[in-house]
Parts: structure tokens; sequence; C-alpha cells
């Protein structure tokens, strides 16, 4: 498989202003994909807020399975808040709201004692189609931010008033290179790499290896597949399944592999989440 690499040239313009705005903030909420807490985790961007509080959120958890519990005991275990959230679900606000007060508190409180009443800034940071943007209009109550199924929607920062907050909108942004490709593959299947210069059969099949290992139930029960085999089998056998042949009963690979790549990103396979939380706990060390 060809490597995954993603770094269009406005990541870099976004880096610049983003370390330009830092000190202005008081903290950073950090969005992760419930999905793919570990793979969405961006270390180079996190050590440019050194010792300001981070709130991970891990957004779409209506997606995940119990594996995002998991990462929420994990990361809390290591020193940082952190919640999960439906950032589509107006539910989700009052639990985000709390935890940015949380962070403030000691801020407010002194604040408060001069007498003083102050808006505590936010920056909303994170991989690119995340929920950023959603999220920050979950807070505001309005669709202040641009929104979009696409990775790389957001392309500039902005200031958006939320209550008690304001929140700096940012564009999502990659590491410069993936180290680890299994994890890059992990971004790929969640839509947070431009499909546009991927190769969709690769990240198919790949999905269909990985899925194979991990949920092989959730293969079976969709695409009535008899056994777990070579990712082409089980690709062939959801071309059987969902009737994609060709004129002369080929199989429509290209229709089967778009099809379990979009089951997978909208939840028709299920609650699934792709990472263990004991195995990445490093990533979250001296966040």
């Amino acid at each position: 498989m060809e490597r995954i690499q993603w770094f269009p040239g406005h990541m870099t313009k976004a880096m610049r202003e983003m370390e330009a705005k830092k000190d202005l903030c008081d903290g950073v909420v950090c969005v992760l994909d419930a999905r793919a807490p570990a793979a969405t985790v961006n270390r180079n961007l996190l050590k440019m807020f050194g010792t300001k509080p981070v709130l991970y959120v891990l957004n779409k958890g209506d997606l995940a399975d119990a594996e995002a519990d998991a990462f929420v005991r994990m990361i809390e275990g290591k020193g940082h808040p952190c919640l999960q959230c439906n950032a589509v679900n107006g539910n989700s606000k009052r639990a985000l709201v709390l935890k940015m007060q949380s962070i403030t508190r000691e801020k407010r409180e002194r604040a408060q004692a001069k007498g003083m009443h102050r808006t505590f800034r936010f920056m909303v940071i994170g991989i690119p189609n995340t929920g950023k943007s959603t999220l920050i209009n979950l807070l505001s109550g309005e669709k202040k931010a641009k929104t979009g199924d696409k990775a790389g929607v957001t392309r500039e920062t902005r200031w958006i008033r939320c209550g008690d907050f304001d929140l700096l909108d940012t564009p999502g942004t990659m590491p410069p290179s993936f180290d680890d490709q299994h994890l890059a593959l992990h971004l790929a299947f969640i839509g947070s790499i431009n499909d546009d210069i991927l190769h969709t059969d690769e990240i198919a099949l790949a999905l269909l290896e990985e899925l194979g290992k991990i949920y092989p139930e959730r293969l079976q029960e969709r695409y009535a597949l008899r056994e777990i085999g070579t990712p082409l089998a089980m690709l062939e056998g959801v071309c059987r399944r969902m009737g994609f042949l060709m004129r002369g009963g080929d199989f429509d690979y290209e229709r089967g592999e778009k099809a379990v790549i979009d089951d997978f990103r909208k939840g028709k396979l299920g609650k699934i989440t792709l990472e263990k939380a004991n195995d990445y706990e490093e990533l979250f060390e001296n966040n």
C-alpha cells in the first residue's frame, strides 16, 4: 500500500495563526473522534500550548463502542479533563460547558475577587473532520461555524462568542508526517484525510481486513458473509450481497468499496472503536 501523507498548504498558515493567538487563550478544547481517539491526537499541535489546560472531547460518541469510555477513563487518569459527546445532540451541551467552567474556575474566582468580569477564551483544535465546528455550533446555539462531511472545510481561524466563552474555530490540522501508518489508515477510514488523494480500493480492503479481525460478526451480519476470508473475498461477498454486479456477472468492485467505507462512516456496521485505550497511554503523557 502506498504511504499515506496529507499536509496541504493551508495547514501551515493555520499553524502560524494558532501559534500567534495561543497566548490569548485560557485553555484548549482538543476534539478527537471517539472511533479513533489515538489516531486523532496531534501531539505536534498540542506541544504548542505548553502548560495550558487541555479538555479532550471524544466526539461522535454515538458511533463508538464501550472502548471509547475506556479512553475517557485513561485520559482522565493521566490528569486531563475529558468527556465523550455527540456534538449534533443538544444534550451534550451542559456537560461540555461544565467541563470548560471547571478548567477556568481558579482564574474566574481570582477575577471575581478583584471585582472583574471577563470572558474566557478557548482555542478549539483537532484533526480534520472530527467535528470541531459542529461542537462550536452546539455551544453557541447557532450555526456560526461552517461544517461539512469532507475533511478541510474550515480554512481560517476566527473567534465565535458562545455564551460565557469566546471560542477560536481553527482549521483541522495534521502532523507534517504520519510516523504510524496504522493510525494513518484509521484517519482515512473515518474521513479525516481528503478522499480525493486516497486509493479507495486500498482503503476499503484495509478496512475490511481490520474489521474482519476485531468485529467479524458485524461484517457477517451486514453483508451475509459465510466466513471471514481474505479482504478481496470479503469485498466480493459485499458485492454479491448488495447486488453490485456488472454485465456478464463480474463484480463491481468500485461500488462495493465505496459502500464498505460509507457503511462504516455512517454507523451502519454498528458502534465501533478501532483502538484500545491500553495500547496508547503514552500519547497522553505530558500533554
